[in-house]
């Protein structure tokens, strides 16, 4: 095992000591600074110098200038990525082309998550990890002081005080040597360790060590920036997460059921709410609704809406029209360059009757043992749209079984290629479902669900990615 220090080394496919490669960084052709970037010092022979002098020159300025190349595709790809799987899975790929290695792992702090792999699975990266970090692959290299520049054993088998644990998981998955290196930024501390494995007994050449260590200096900071990416969007996702009700309220004679899955702050064209609030008399109030602007301005100011329309539901929720012409009063008031959709539902579960109002948002489904159809809420616009909001309320009774769908429209345009398309194909899922899943709110929200992510992932090839929020809200008369 040796740890070394930055010195003037470089990269290369042949193996350190080949006369027909010889390094451009020995013998004063390159200088030191090359020890901490990528400047030159370059002896040019002296006029009249002859002419194998003059060619050996040439050839190794050639060669450096090849390392160099290669080191810049790899930068320039990893800089082209985005996200931090795609990021970390760079490294890998490029660190065992410069070094020659054929498998390799990163290991992030502690505080960062999980390793990730490079033709290791994940038993096999668990048997690794069995190892003591201060003993292992990457000993020392995640510390904040005193950490080596690299960590190179040349033979696992063979290398006295080697961790026993480390020889024998080494003997087990067939490595025979490895190099590791440390990620890290002097602004962030140690980010992680990159390790690359050999299957045989193996040193990478100095020029290998060298261009590596470069490219791991380049790389670190965009790690950062990614964990960084990574910290704001659960930040973000958590924010979001909290301003929807934890748990749906029990009501006798009517059951409750609803999804979310919400789309990256980053794809998402609004945010998107649901709620479920017992009333006096034993009145349900339900609604769905979505912010239009995406980032954490939208969600804010969805948080500020849900907590609003509760209140204005507690002092006149009977009347869905006074609701939503309320709503429409504090959005001008506290977000004026911001438009919402909003549909509000008020339940009666002794009568089975509800009373509904929508402001440009797409119709409710009710859905019974004749088939599932659209409550038709009159045409009208989005909160925020024009000087006064107004819409007539609609007002009906479900038969016992029946069940309400209020969605918002991301779930509608996950079924068909258009909003229209898109609803036609979420009345049909719903007609088509049995009884038994048509009694349960829970098993009916989990198969429209599941259809339309598995409609978006055949219409646009996302694998069943949400590019919008999905919203569902179940309420069945029983």
């Amino acid at each position: 095992m040796t740890e070394t220090h930055p010195s003037p080394t470089g990269i290369g496919r042949p193996h350190a000591g080949s006369p027909e490669h010889a390094s451009p960084y020995q013998d004063g052709l390159v200088g030191s600074e090359l020890g901490t970037g990528l400047g030159t010092a370059v002896d040019l022979p002296s006029p009249g110098a002859p002419v194998e002098q003059l060619t050996a020159v040439q050839d190794r300025l050639a060669a450096w200038l090849s390392d160099f190349a290669g080191l810049h595709e790899h930068t320039e790809h990893l800089a082209a990525v985005r996200g931090l799987d795609a990021t970390l899975g760079a490294v890998l790929d490029a660190g065992a082309a410069l070094l020659g290695a054929r498998r390799g792992m990163l290991v992030l702090d502690a505080s960062h998550g999980d390793a990730t792999g490079l033709g290791l699975d994940r038993s096999c990266r668990g048997a690794l990890e069995t190892v003591p970090s201060d003993t292992g692959p990457y000993a020392g290299l995640l510390a904040r002081e005193d950490r080596p520049a690299q960590l190179l054993h040349t033979d696992l088998a063979g290398s006295p005080g080697l961790d026993p644990r480390y020889r024998a998981v080494a003997a087990q998955l067939g490595i025979g040597a490895s190099c590791a290196l440390p990620l890290a930024t002097a602004e962030d501390g140690p980010l992680g360790a990159a390790v690359w494995f050999y299957d045989e007994p193996s040193e990478p050449s100095e020029r290998q060590q060298h261009l590596t260590r470069l490219y791991c200096s380049f790389a670190a900071p965009l790690i950062a920036k990614e964990l960084e990416r990574e910290r704001l969007h659960a930040g973000c996702e958590a924010l979001r997460h909290g301003l929807l009700p934890d748990r749906l309220p029990r009501v006798p004679g009517m059951r409750l059921a609803a999804r979310c899955i919400p789309a990256a702050l980053d794809r998402s064209a609004g945010s998107d709410w649901y709620d479920a609030l017992a009333l006096p008399e034993g009145a349900l109030a339900l609604t769905v609704g979505s912010v239009g602007g995406g980032g954490t301005g939208a969600a804010t100011a969805m948080g500020r809406l849900r907590s609003a329309l509760r209140a204005y539901a507690v002092l006149e929720g009977e009347d869905p029209v006074a609701v939503l012409g309320d709503l429409e009063l504090l959005l001008k008031t506290t977000e004026p360059a911001r438009s919402a959709t909003a549909l509000y539902a008020y339940a009666e579960p002794a009568e089975r009757r509800i009373t509904l109002a929508g402001a440009g948002h797409c119709p409710p489904l009710l859905v019974g043992d004749r088939g599932a159809a659209f409550v038709e809420t009159s045409l009208s616009a989005p909160l925020g749209m024009l000087s006064c909001w107004e819409a007539p309320g609609v007002e009906l009774t479900a038969g016992r079984g029946d069940a309400l769908v209020l969605y918002t429209e991301g779930l509608a345009r996950r079924c068909g290629p258009g909003l229209e398309a898109g609803q036609a194909r979420l009345r049909a899922i719903a007609a088509e479902a049995p009884y038994e899943v048509r009694s349960d709110p829970d098993r009916l929200c989990d198969r429209l669900l599941a259809a339309a992510c598995a409609e978006g992932a055949r219409a646009d090839g996302s694998g069943g990615e949400a590019v919008d929020d999905l919203v569902l809200l179940t309420a069945r008369f029983d």
